[in-house]
């Protein structure tokens, strides 16, 4: 049940006929897991505390830098040297003491990844290698656990969700981040190599928040099986559909072995 504080915080969502009281209380027992403290991982853990998700876990192993400044809003020159999920979780706490932030100051890895996202209602990817995306992926496909994805370039960005093990209409399969991305690049460039805009950052990370609570309150459409694409010089937005890889890893008819 919602406090009378609560229901006073959360009032806007409340109002919402798509989300209401029973819409907030699913919030309030959710538990959800970031991939990453940076750019996009700042505003999906902001926007997820603010809107009561119940359990907030934020998994990084990196420390606060200058360069982090200019996007990552949650710190500030005083962090840096610090541990990123352990600032981050100290503003979270601040911003809304109902939500339980749980830091974890570690790598994802094959490993790992598993047993961590069982834990979770859905997990939210905002790294930055393609790595780590294939082992987010992979965890999220074998534990059947809800991945939002994210990623920016220079001046564009995207954002999909994955749920692999259901079908589409056409009794197809959904497909999952190696259908659309079936192998690292040659050459993997990030935001250190080739820059970043920092709002750019805030928009799609935002929009990934926006993802995860359609998906734990079930308004609106799943943007599952599709990819949004925002392209922030021309101010253009577009969604397309994912085609399923039947040679893909996950749910491929003719699986090759996982990179």
């Amino acid at each position: 049940m919602l406090s009378d504080s609560e229901i006073e915080r959360y009032q806007r969502h409340i109002l919402l006929h798509e989300i209401g009281g029973a819409g907030q209380q699913k919030l309030k027992a959710a538990r959800v897991l970031i991939v990453g403290m940076g750019g996009l991982g700042h505003p999906v853990a902001q926007y997820l505390a603010a809107a009561g998700v119940g359990t907030l876990a934020l998994i990084d192993d990196d420390v606060v830098a200058l360069s982090n400044l200019q996007r990552q809003v949650l710190f500030t020159d005083k962090d840096i040297g610090q541990p990123k999920v352990e600032v981050a979780a100290r503003a979270l706490r601040a911003l809304n003491p109902h939500a339980d932030v749980k830091p974890m100051q570690n790598k994802v890895s094959a490993d790992n990844a598993a047993k961590l996202f069982a834990d979770y209602d859905v997990v939210v990817d905002t790294c930055d290698n393609f790595a780590t995306r294939f082992v987010v992926n992979d965890a999220c496909f074998a534990t059947q656990t809800i991945l939002v994805s994210g990623a920016v370039g220079r001046f564009d960005g995207q954002v999909a969700t994955f749920k692999a093990w259901l079908k589409d209409e056409q009794g197809k399969p959904l497909a999952c981040y190696r259908s659309l991305v079936p192998e690292a690049p040659d050459l993997e460039e990030d935001c250190a190599t080739t820059g970043v805009l920092g709002a750019l950052t805030g928009i799609i990370g935002s929009l990934q928040a926006v993802e995860v609570i359609k998906e734990i309150t079930g308004a609106g459409e799943s943007l599952a099986g599709r990819l949004m694409i925002y392209d922030a010089l021309s101010a253009k937005a577009r969604t397309v559909k994912l085609a399923w890889d039947p040679h893909n890893p996950n749910n491929g008819t003719s699986r090759q072995p996982t990179r």
